[in-house]
Order: structure tokens, then sequence, then C-alpha cells
């Protein structure tokens, strides 16, 4: 299997990448900027309340964005009948998701640290906070690409799965969203502390649960 890792992490990324006319990469990106600029525009020009709330908006902002792509991780696959013949290859379900997992991150996770740098002058954070933040993503968002693959897994092949996706993502990610956040509010370690650690969580159980989910479709 481990000689399949790098084709298949190519065609993921190039899949989630592309995008076709759903946008690839570039959706998330201008989803989480546009979430940044109208909020000062909602709060007013408030220096110091920008500067205590801005950061949470960031967190808000980039577990909205991941949720856009939920709808293009794991059904077209499963309608193309990709997943039984991977398998006849000896190619197992987990280490597929795990691949997915990823190059879902990789595919919105770096794009969304760098778009934080505009973000954070458009909220009105400061440099201290902006470095938190950046820390708090890199931490935070590989639980958010797990989430993302193992909520998308589950619903596949539901009616309206996309929807019910983004709607058991959210609550499955406030754990994420608290500590990220909250990291701000604490000075920054304790709350990065147990943002990685929720995501070291999401992580290690994505992968065997979207794995189940997808062979529980398939039979």
């Amino acid at each position: 299997m481990s000689g399949a890792f790098w084709p298949l992490l190519r065609r993921d990324l190039g899949l989630l990448l592309g995008g076709g006319r759903r946008g690839g990469a570039l959706l998330p990106v201008l989803f989480f900027l546009s979430v940044a600029m109208l909020f000062p525009f909602a709060v007013g020009p408030d220096g110091p309340l920008l500067n205590r709330t801005g950061g949470g908006v960031i967190w808000v902002a980039a577990l909205l964005a991941a949720i856009l792509p939920l709808d293009r991780l794991v059904e077209p696959d499963l309608e193309l009948g990709l997943f039984d013949q991977w398998a006849l290859r000896g190619i197992s379900e987990e280490w597929l998701m795990a691949i997915r997992i990823l190059a879902h991150w990789l595919s919105f996770g770096p794009p969304l640290m760098l778009a934080a740098l505009p973000a954070s002058a458009l909220v009105g954070i400061d440099g201290e906070k902006l470095r938190i933040v950046e820390i708090g993503l890199l931490a935070g968002t590989p639980g958010l690409a797990a989430l993302g693959v193992m909520v998308a897994a589950i619903t596949a092949g539901l009616r309206g799965g996309a929807a019910l996706g983004g709607l058991l993502v959210i609550p499955l990610a406030v754990p994420l969203l608290v500590f990220g956040a909250g990291s701000l509010a604490t000075g920054g370690e304790t709350g990065l502390a147990l943002t990685a650690a929720a995501s070291l969580v999401l992580l290690a159980i994505s992968p065997f649960a979207a794995g189940a989910a997808i062979r529980a479709g398939r039979g």
C-alpha cells in the first residue's frame, strides 16, 4: 500500500485544489477573507473590541471555510465505485481516508494560514495575537480536516448529505473552536496544547471511523 501513497495523494490534491467550477482551494480562502472583511462592518470601528474578538472571528471563519468542500471529499468517488476498485487492489479504506485527510488539510490549511495575515489586519488584531492564531491554526486545522473527512464518509450517499455533513461538523468542532479561540484569552500555551490534543484525537479516530462508514455504505 505504501507504493500507492504518492499517486493517491497527488490525485486527491489535484481534485481538491482544482475543484473545476467550484473554485477549488480558492473558494475557502475567499470565504475566509469575506468573513474577516464583513466583521468590522458588523461591530463598528471599535479598535479595542475588534482586537478582543477578532481572533475568535478568524477561528469561526476557518471552521466554516473547512466545511465548503465536504461534498467533494468522499461522495464522488463512492458514486463512481472507485472504493470497490481500490479494495480489489488491496488498498484499505482506512489508508485511503488517511491520505484523503492529508490532502484535505493541504488544500485548505496552509492557504488559510496565509490568508490569516491580511485577515488579521481586517479584524484589527495585533502581532502577538496573530502569532497565537497562526500556531492555533497549525495545530487545529488538521483536526478540522480529519473531522470533515469522517463526516463526509458517514453522510456520503444520503440525500442532502453535504448540508447534513455541515450541520454535523459544526457541533463536533466546538472543542477545537473553544480551545483555539480560548488560547487568545489564556495567553496561548494551555489553549494551544488542548487544541493540539483534540486535533490528534480526531486524526487518530477519523481514518478508522471513515473507513468503517465507507464499508457499511458499500455493503
